[in-house]
């Protein structure tokens, strides 16, 4: 089942928001406006010609952790949609310290991942939630998926408890820890309007943030994320998966 007509994606300016972008704009049937959200526009290059080039994407400034943006980004977003809400919202947008040992951990490097990894996701949500409230009601005879309303967040398998036998990067794990128990949270308040809400692991992906020693492109990982999103249903709301569709344990 594909993506509705609306879908936002943040941190799109590069790596795999910016492939999201590409790849939605490949789809058999596209949304019809996809929202891209950066920090700062005027310096999204890539994005920006995206955006003249093809129909229907809106470049939007938002830097994740700043409330103003989120509440501008909502108006932005809400005078283009009108009455057909909004409906997928990708939280990809984050933040990697590489700290390693807990000698080398300070309480801002935790509380700048924290910021910017769980409550700007959170917060976020909490502001567009009307307009996927509106989206999921105008797709009532449609079940729970991204074709009517759903909340894609952006984690990472170190952000599982079970799968964590290195240790390390106290600060990314324990933010990453933090946004799954959102999106579970999530799960349960929204089912009764119809929103899916489901945590993804892209994968350590050849980005700025993956590093050079990363094993999957972006282009690989993004096939994978949209293809896992699009077979996502009721039966995985609130579920942890990575972008090959495997179960993730908490």
């Amino acid at each position: 089942m594909a993506f509705g007509k609306t879908v936002l994606v943040t941190g799109a300016n590069r790596g795999i928001g910016l492939e999201l972008v590409k790849q939605l704009l490949k789809q058999p049937n596209r949304p019809e406006i996809i929202f891209a959200t950066c920090r700062s526009p005027d310096g999204a290059t890539d994005l920006k010609k995206i955006a003249e080039e093809h129909k229907g994407v809106e470049v939007i400034k938002l830097d994740v952790g700043n409330l103003d943006d989120v509440k501008s980004a909502f108006e932005t977003v809400k005078s283009h949609v009108g009455d057909k809400g909004l409906n997928v919202l990708i939280n990809n947008a984050g933040i990697l310290h590489l700290e390693g040992r807990l000698q080398d951990v300070t309480p801002e490097l935790m509380m700048e991942s924290y910021r910017i990894n769980t409550i700007a996701p959170t917060m976020i949500i909490k502001e567009f939630l009307p307009l996927l409230q509106q989206a999921a009601k105008n797709e009532s005879s449609k079940p729970m998926s991204c074709a009517r309303a759903a909340v894609l967040n952006m984690s990472s398998k170190v952000g599982s408890i079970d799968d964590n036998s290195s240790g390390r990067n106290y600060s990314y794990r324990c933010s990453k820890i933090a946004l799954n128990m959102v999106n579970k949270n999530l799960s349960i308040e929204l089912k009764s309007d119809g929103i899916l809400a489901v945590v993804l692991h892209p994968g350590w992906v050849q980005t700025d943030m993956g590093g050079g020693r990363a094993i999957t492109s972006t282009t690989e990982c993004v096939e994978g994320l949209l293809r896992v999103s699009e077979g996502l249903g009721e039966k995985d709301n609130g579920l942890f998966y990575d972008f090959k569709g495997k179960l993730i344990p908490w």
